[in-house]
């Protein structure tokens, strides 16, 4: 764990980007102890600018609400939506790479078939589609998230457990006579979780992005304060209150350069090849 910790550290853009998150996280966490405003509630004239009312720094926007409110509390359910759509995703595509990549032949090409199915369409209108198919609540949007998030992990497990099935202690699994079963989840998926931890981070990132991109389209829960909802919210007033924009977009910003930031870092930390260097 020390040795984790010194190879993270020498990254020093990885050391700001995990303290960015971490005020992100704190944000998240503390949100309804730092302010107690509803975030819905109408509390002023609407669009009342920045650092015109000491009780609302940050204005408020079309509809007189507490625009910091709605940054504290959209922080938790922005992050929730890229956690949990990100754990939804490597539910999917871990099984199916590893799989498929420990098994040659026919299971091989029928789930890498099935990968590349969802890879010929863009991630993002597959997303519109979706939710236009269901409804634009919260879980769909996670589970469309989800849904076209996961062929890259496939991928990349694939490919990692392609490489470790040659490995000696997987035919010396074999000869022994363990199951197939037990050799992949106790042997082979111990040494993909560096990678796959670092695809994590990033995907996190990618998610609240994508939720955003869906709340400006209206597409979204209109229901749940976000960061994305904002923007969204915010889209018709973009010439007379362009701060209503501007402020979720810089902390979409700031968190998202701080997930690539930590992503970076754990690869300098984790990757077996950039650390041979360091023996």
């Amino acid at each position: 764990m020390n040795t984790f910790w010194s190879r993270y550290a020498r990254n020093r853009g990885a050391v700001i980007g995990l303290v960015l998150l971490g005020v992100v996280v704190l944000l998240a966490v503390l949100g309804p102890f730092l302010t107690a405003q509803d975030p819905w509630r109408m509390v002023q004239r609407p669009f009342l600018p920045p650092f015109q009312d000491s009780a609302l720094p940050l204005g408020t926007d079309a509809l007189g609400r507490d625009v910091l409110s709605q940054l504290i509390h959209g922080a938790r359910v922005s992050l929730l939506i890229g956690l949990v759509s990100t754990l939804a995703a490597l539910a999917i595509g871990v099984p199916v790479g590893a799989v498929a990549g420990y098994f040659p032949g026919w299971p091989d090409d029928l789930l890498m078939r099935f990968t590349e199915f969802f890879q010929t369409i863009p991630s993002f209108a597959l997303a519109i589609v979706l939710l236009m198919i269901f409804q634009p609540q919260l879980h769909f949007v996670v589970l469309s998230i989800a849904l076209v998030s996961w062929p890259p992990v496939a991928r990349l497990v694939r490919g990692e457990v392609l490489s470790l099935r040659r490995r000696e202690f997987v035919e010396a699994g074999i000869v022994q006579g363990l199951r197939h079963r037990h050799i992949l989840i106790h042997h082979v998926m111990p040494n993909v979780l560096a990678p796959i931890i670092i695809l994590a981070s990033l995907m996190v990132a990618t998610a609240i992005l994508l939720e955003s991109s869906l709340s400006f389209l209206g597409l979204s829960d209109p229901n749940v304060m976000s960061w994305g909802y904002m923007i969204g919210a915010a889209r018709t007033a973009l010439r007379t209150a362009w701060w209503l924009s501007f402020i979720p977009g810089i902390a979409i910003v700031f968190t998202v350069l701080a997930l690539n930031l930590v992503g970076e870092g754990l690869n300098d930390a984790l990757n077996p090849k950039l650390n041979r260097g360091d023996a």
